[in-house]
């Protein structure tokens, strides 16, 4: 199929639904200036120091290196947070919530992103389903209790050059024991799912009203799935951007190959033309 085609076609789909599902993945925060951790090559481009001593994202993102080695789990994760506070997510967000404005029951999220743009580009928090979890919540690492909290009292300062958390390390305030992202890691048992239980309750209870939903899918890679999972069980008409792993079935989806940002920009044109 031509990309003009394409193009008409998942526009028309915008068109008629009356309900806009948002899945995403990594893809989507390419675009606001967020890094690419596709490949341990990837991961070390925007961590070198880290590449010095081999350690790989999920090196990083695991239980054991959080209680072996807290202020490097902490310097990583401390980074992640200040650089998510500061970015400013790109204008496909708002191309997302402009169409979703002309259907009769809005638009939901699902995402594996932790990095919480979709809250901060003015999305419904409560339509928003975080599968992994949040880097703005904490809780207990030794899980005392099933308590979570906001992690805005949290300022970390990171010595960039070793990785490092060099101000105080996170703690519950329960117990007093070592504090971690409300994400979940590798090889993790401990990470608390109440909070993404009750988004993913919410989400479900408002895709029960929807009769012509679309699903508009970003970003999602085929390493973990699961975004990629939940877009194809979601909805009969499904529009999959992406630079790489952008194919799907013809007869229930639009592949478009392509950033988030541009596949946006050529998909609202297309969607005010037609």
């Amino acid at each position: 199929m031509e990309e003009s085609e394409k193009l008409k076609r998942a526009a028309s789909w915008l068109r008629e639904a009356d309900g806009l599902i948002v899945t995403a993945g990594a893809g989507m925060g390419v675009d606001s200036g967020l890094p690419d951790f596709r490949g341990a090559d990837g991961f070390w481009r925007a961590y070198p120091v880290l590449k010095d001593h081999l350690l790989t994202f999920q090196d990083m993102a695991n239980p054991r290196t959080l209680f072996s080695r807290p202020t490097l789990c902490w310097g990583f994760y401390g980074h992640r947070l200040s650089l998510y506070r500061r970015t400013v997510p790109h204008g496909g967000f708002q191309i997302l919530r402009n169409w979703a404005a002309n259907m009769q029951h809005g638009l939901a999220v699902f995402t594996s992103n932790v990095d919480g743009q979709f809250q901060k580009a003015g999305f419904n928090e409560h339509l928003i389903a975080e599968c992994h979890g949040s880097i703005h919540v904490l809780q207990c690492a030794e899980v005392c209790c099933d308590l979570l909290w906001r992690a805005d009292g949290v300022q970390p300062i990171v010595d960039e050059t070793k990785c490092e958390l060099v101000s105080e390390l996170p703690r519950c305030p329960h117990c007093g024991a070592l504090a971690r992202p409300n994400i979940v890691m590798f090889g993790d048992y401990d990470w608390i799912a109440l909070r993404t239980e009750q988004q993913e309750a919410r989400l479900h209870a408002w895709s029960s009203a929807v009769k012509r939903p679309v699903v508009v899918e970003i970003g999602a890679g085929k390493t973990i799935p699961t975004v990629r999972t939940f877009s194809e069980r979601n909805g009969m008409r499904l529009i999959r951007i992406n630079p790489r792993d952008w194919r799907t079935s013809s007869s229930r989806g639009v592949g478009l190959a392509g950033g988030a940002l541009e596949s946006l920009m050529m998909l609202d044109e297309a969607f005010w033309a037609y």
